[in-house]
């Protein structure tokens, strides 16, 4: 009987390897009982070490994974553990490479360059390039397949075309382009689809020519490519060989494939990029925090129209080269005001390791909720949670209006300490000072009553 000990050391090594062989050798136990845990256990092996599909067995993932948990910045971590920016963010959104696929978490797959596109001009594709994964518009070999059965059987193309859930001109297309002498042969018709699939024509701006001329003439004085693309349009109505499109000068400026514009990138576009920058889709878009946020749209009603008591908004003050900061804690119903102390920094354990002790100082009835924005200082936010019972709710990005009661005090807060001050010269006495100032104010959307007495009566009342 092989010891759960041992299987566990197995597969803690099969972990890294990703070999079953190398993983049984390595902790002595036989080939074939290795492969029955790993088939059990729904994995399967590459062969070779260092890979396993879907899994990234890079010995510093896990260093980079506590730092992220920890309120570390992407890019800090990413350099500590000495990964690029591009795997970094992979390793945040949860991201797997399998087979040349980057997985996303919700089944979204990006394949860049398949093994057809990347092929030489007129070289034969390999079985790999064939059976690449396709869009659904394309045929497939098993739907090849299927036309060269029923059309030996002298079914009709609209029989054929029923068959397969294509149009008939699909059928009929596709067997005049691939048959020879009158007969259709579905396996040599995939390789001359997968051969001819790259397309490999020269871009229009690859050769001299008006129309080259035309678009780096206006590339030096600053047109944007759809302007140039629209002009072209208008100044040549009738003349059809000066026309390219938006994404062709692009890809002759960035894709150097492409060729036709490199020599124009530096000064070719506004932006002055040497590189293309892809725009995500919302689905796709790098994660702010590792723990998931609770967005303001999900915070209870009872809390947007200040009817209950005890929900919080917050934000920090920032002072001179961002190396000090105060935490500002306002209550949304009485407008009363907490400061916290951040002499030396604002990093997410610090902010976190003030804002506890601030929030448990309050009555259990006045820890509601705290609404915040996104910034990296509350990275920590879901051990504040866990610490206090205070959930927290995030504003939308740009949005300072969702928490306008701190940013007004934020605004009052300036009058003791102006931009460009240095707060590590005020201690938290000075601070209860300021607050004590502010909470004894009134104010006329308390009709003149001061946050401290509004706040009196909430603790005498209740």
């Amino acid at each position: 009987m092989v010891s759960e000990e041992l299987k566990s050391r197995f597969f803690g090594v099969f972990d890294v390897v990703g070999s079953t062989t190398i993983a049984a050798r390595e902790v002595g136990v036989n080939p074939n009982t290795a492969a029955g845990w790993v088939r059990k256990a729904g994995l399967s092996a590459t062969g070779r070490p260092g890979r396993r599909p879907g899994v990234y067995a890079h010995p510093r993932k896990a260093e980079f994974q506590q730092l992220r948990a920890a309120g570390v910045p992407r890019g800090v971590a990413a350099r500590q553990v000495e990964v690029s920016a591009k795997t970094a963010r992979d390793w945040d959104l949860g991201v797997r490479t399998v087979q040349g696929w980057r997985v996303f978490p919700d089944g979204h797959r990006v394949r860049y360059k398949s093994v057809v596109e990347s092929a030489p001009v007129g070289a034969e594709p390999s079985p790999a390039s064939i059976e690449a994964e396709l869009h659904p518009r394309f045929l497939t070999l098993l739907e090849r397949e299927r036309i060269a059965d029923l059309h030996r059987e002298g079914r009709s193309l609209r029989a054929i075309g029923r068959a397969l859930g294509r149009p008939a001109s699909t059928i009929k297309r596709e067997i005049d382009a691939y048959s020879v002498q009158g007969v259709y042969r579905p396996h040599q018709a995939h390789r001359a689809w997968a051969r001819a699939r790259p397309r490999p024509k020269e871009s229009k701006l690859a050769a001299d020519g008006p129309l080259r001329e035309y678009v780096t003439g206006k590339l030096a004085v600053h047109w944007s490519p759809e302007q140039i693309c629209k002009s072209l349009a208008k100044e040549f109505p009738h003349d059809e060989s000066m026309r390219v499109s938006t994404e062709t000068i692009y890809q002759a400026i960035y894709v150097q494939a492409r060729g036709g514009l490199r020599r124009e990138v530096a000064t070719a576009l506004r932006t002055g990029r040497t590189r293309r920058k892809p725009h995500k889709s919302p689905a796709v878009r790098t994660r702010r925090f590792v723990d998931p946020m609770i967005m303001i749209s999900e915070r209870p009603a009872e809390v947007a129209d200040r009817a209950v008591p005890g929900h919080w908004e917050g934000d920090l003050i920032v002072g001179t080269g961002s190396r000090s900061a105060i935490v500002t804690l306002v209550e949304r119903t009485t407008r009363y005001v907490l400061l916290g102390h951040l002499p030396s920094g604002h990093t997410a354990e610090e902010v976190r390791d003030v804002l506890i002790p601030l929030i448990r100082s309050l009555p259990e009835h006045l820890r509601g909720s705290l609404t915040w924005d996104q910034g990296t200082e509350m990275a920590a936010h879901h051990q504040f949670s866990i610490a206090t019972g205070v959930p927290v709710y995030f504003c939308d990005p740009h949005s300072p209006w969702q928490r306008g009661s701190n940013e007004n005090t934020n605004g009052l807060l300036r009058q003791y300490f102006p931009k460009g001050t240095d707060l590590s010269a005020y201690g938290p006495e000075d601070l209860e000072h300021v607050a004590q100032e502010l909470n004894a104010r009134p104010r006329k959307t308390l009709d003149w009553d001061t946050p401290a007495e509004r706040l009196r009566d909430l603790l005498t009342t209740i």
